[in-house]
């Protein structure tokens, strides 16, 4: 059949041993214990583009177009797997999949009432349940889901701004002075390109000192702020992050809070990562205590709870503050947001007038659903797990201390910071090339990782503003689960794989 008579009959029927190929798949035999099937970028580029040229002008048979599906599938990442242990992600939650699967299916904007009555419901739901965990059982504030982690960060300085100089939504900067956002030197990189987008400029984002643990310090906090203030230029706002990328650190929420309160700045939390820990008593009361005094939240779902890419929300105190940053007003879309609609009150269109965006999935969508069928319960089961498992994990490592150094007393988040260290370098003095080797280590660790068959994927990161050289990053997201088994699994790979370097 060609593709034209595809295109005129029921491509539903046509296309139907596709999509079941892709919810059936399995990894073939000879690929069951890989986390990836490494191919080289030129040699992979070389296969994608001869399957383009296939189709390019007149399309192709659908057998075609299945054994590229497959081809594609054998060579992706498989995140669902277990020693898949490389970034602040892992496999999608069956629920979440079956959310997705429904998401695209509709295929619709998450931006009216008209258009998507059950998401636009879901999302504004979801959203006040997760106020009220992150501000202390307050439902009442503001919300709403972003496009990644990085843009619900970019949402909070845009209320910050709006906060300080409402005037600049009509005038822009002009008049201004600079404004200054603070955040940790060991903070996520999407602050300083928020500078860049919102046209404050790298020169006005201060890196404030950490402590040993990657935490920053309340008291250089103080003084930054206070430097910048004395300079002319005004602090706008300052981002504390529960749960960094590389050492898991969570910041102290409130000594820096209250550092905030005291200079009049707006307090936004990346909690992307840790924010997770929300979900277990003993985690929030340890790691997020002082959560619900920031002014705004940032937190990914897709991260540790394995809800599926993306799933990132928004939360501010704050009630209605983000029609007031972002909304143009009914005019600006007669054509959405019509004012005498008879059907249902306008209100119900909030989401579309307060959000950047136009076109929005429905991401609220598959936390709802996951909500709806793990509960509280199972979230905090799903999180204690992971934690727990990283407990393990670090205390094995602990217990080798010749063949292990962990750079921490133990684990933050789920993150285990750590480098291995090989028989010809064990009992040697610890001075600048013994370190410059361990660094090369770390690096053909992670090199044999990806080419013995891909058994296991683990990160690695250095952390230069502490003079640390790579070393071996651990990080677990809670699915999925993670048994002692696995953490036994990766440290003996480490071992075999490193013997010898």
């Amino acid at each position: 059949m060609s593709s034209k008579e595809i295109s005129i009959t029921d491509a539903a029927t046509v296309w139907e041993p596709l999509l079941r190929s892709i919810l059936e798949w399995n990894p073939e035999p000879e690929d069951k214990d890989a986390v990836v099937r490494f191919v080289p970028p030129p040699k992979l580029f070389a296969e994608l583009k001869s399957r383009l040229e296939v189709g390019r002008q007149n399309g192709s048979p659908p057998e075609f177009v299945l054994e590229t599906v497959k081809f594609v599938l054998r060579h992706c990442v498989n995140t669902s797997h277990p020693l898949w242990v490389n970034q602040l992600y892992g496999g999608v939650h069956p629920l979440g999949l079956a959310a997705s699967f429904l998401v695209e299916k509709m295929n619709t904007n998450a931006h009216t009432f008209e258009a998507a009555p059950v998401f636009v419901l879901a999302e504004g739901m979801v959203l006040g349940e997760a106020r009220k965990l992150f501000y202390e059982g307050v439902e009442r504030g503001d919300g709403i889901f972003a496009p990644g982690g990085s843009f619900a960060n970019m949402y909070g300085f845009m209320a910050a701004r709006h906060v300080k100089f409402p005037q600049a939504k009509e005038t822009g900067f002009f008049g201004l002075p600079p404004l200054v956002l603070f955040t940790s030197e060991e903070s996520h990189y999407s602050v300083s390109k928020a500078a860049v987008w919102m046209g404050l400029g790298l020169d006005n984002v201060v890196k404030v000192p950490t402590n040993r643990e990657g935490e920053m310090r309340p008291d250089a906090l103080q003084i930054a702020i206070q430097e910048v203030k004395a300079s002319g230029r005004v602090p706008l706002a300052v981002n504390a992050t529960a749960g960094t990328t590389v050492l898991g650190a969570f910041d102290p929420l409130i000594p820096i809070s209250k550092v905030c309160e005291d200079e009049g700045v707006w307090l936004h939390v990346d909690a992307a990562w840790g924010g997770s820990f929300i979900f277990s008593p003993r985690l929030r009361g340890l790691h997020l205590r002082g959560i619900s005094r920031a002014d705004s939240i940032a937190w990914n779902a897709h991260k540790m709870l394995g809800a599926p890419l993306q799933c990132s929300l928004f939360l501010s105190r704050h009630e209605d503050i983000l029609r007031g940053c972002n909304s143009l007003g009914p005019s600006s879309a007669p054509y959405l947001f019509q004012q005498d609609k008879s059907c249902y009150e306008v209100a119900w269109d909030g989401l579309g007038d307060k959000s950047f965006q136009c076109g929005r999935k429905a991401d609220g969508f598959k936390l709802w659903l996951m909500w709806v069928g793990l509960g509280l319960d199972g979230f905090q089961t799903l999180i204690e797990s992971a934690e727990d498992a990283s407990q393990y994990f670090y205390s094995k490592i602990a217990e080798r201390k010749e063949e292990f150094l962990p750079y921490l007393d133990g684990p933050q988040t789920t993150n285990v910071f750590f480098w291995y260290i090989p028989p010809r370098l064990r009992g040697s003095a610890r001075d600048e090339e013994w370190w410059s080797e361990i660094s090369k280590v770390t690096v053909g660790l992670k090199e044999r990782m990806v080419f013995d068959g891909g058994r296991l994927l683990l990160g690695y990161a250095p952390l230069p503003y502490k003079g640390l050289p790579n070393a071996l990053r651990l990080v677990l997201p809670a699915y999925p689960p993670k048994s002692t088994t696995h953490m036994d699994t990766i440290l003996r790979l480490i071992t075999t794989y490193g013997e010898d370097l």
